[in-house]
């Protein structure tokens, strides 16, 4: 497997960059919480989001106001780590969902490594880890994204694009790179069952999807009706309070009634 090539030639290994070499300021501390990304086809967890919180469960705001152009390497690194960790530790048997910073990854063959080294250490195959980032992500050089997209891919890693449909780049990206995933911004589904404007624009998302044989989720949903507006356009991979809220350090457990009957 690819993943292995890296560890299994030490002397081919590029020299570290600048990143990697800027490690000195203490870590900011956190911890996750994790939210459901259901099948509703099967009724079952298709993956978990880890979501960043403080050591506390403070808000992701309270962290990422932490991060700043010296320290964002060390803390994409950790989050990816942490993350790991804490969803091996829970037993998580599901894809889990880790966001990532494109713009604190220097090269991403070489900054995968930590992220392969927890996997390797905590027994999380990485086949069931999703990197996802989003399309709003205040991005220098979209062709580096594509980059570290293309080599997660070569790595084994499943790639998603999230809140798509809230930046301004999310079409034109996809003619450079397909996805596996991509993840409805929850402003487009807001009250889509009873929204003629908001139907037709996602109805042209989904068949561009179908087409490019990308895998929608349908992200925020918070009523019936929204879930089953999805449910009769053909996508059964959801995420919302509807469905459940995050779990502080733990594996929420899904509102079985709020799967279709």
């Amino acid at each position: 497997m690819t993943s292995l090539k890296i560890h299994d030639h030490p002397a081919e290994q590029p020299q570290k960059c600048s990143g990697c070499r800027d490690m000195t300021r203490p870590p900011i501390e956190i911890e996750f919480a994790f939210q459901p990304i259901v099948d509703v086809s099967a009724s079952t967890m298709f993956a978990c989001e880890a979501l960043v919180r403080g050591p506390n469960g403070e808000s992701a705001y309270s962290v990422l106001s932490q991060v700043d152009d010296a320290n964002k390497y060390q803390f994409d690194q950790r989050c990816r780590q942490v993350a790991i960790a804490s969803a091996a530790a829970l037993g998580l048997d599901a894809f889990l969902s880790i966001n990532f910073m494109p713009n604190a990854v220097y090269k991403p063959e070489v900054c995968i490594r930590s992220t392969l080294d927890a996997a390797r250490t905590h027994g999380f195959l990485i086949e069931r880890i999703i990197f996802e980032t989003v399309e709003g992500e205040h991005l220098t050089d979209r062709s580096h994204l594509v980059d570290i997209f293309r080599t997660y891919k070569e790595f084994g890693f499943l790639t998603a694009i999230d809140d798509f449909g809230a930046g301004y780049s999310g079409l034109s990206l996809l003619v450079d790179f397909q996805p596996d995933i991509i993840k409805l911004d929850m402003g487009l589904l807001r009250g889509i069952d009873t929204d003629h404007v908001r139907q037709r624009i996602v109805r042209g998302v989904l068949s561009i999807c179908e087409d490019l044989g990308i895998r929608v989720v349908a992200e925020g949903i918070e009523t019936k009706g929204e879930r089953d507006f999805f449910i009769a356009h053909g996508v059964s991979l959801m995420q919302g309070y509807f469905f459940a809220k995050p779990g502080f350090r733990s594996i929420p457990t899904v509102d079985e009634t709020a799967y279709p009957r």
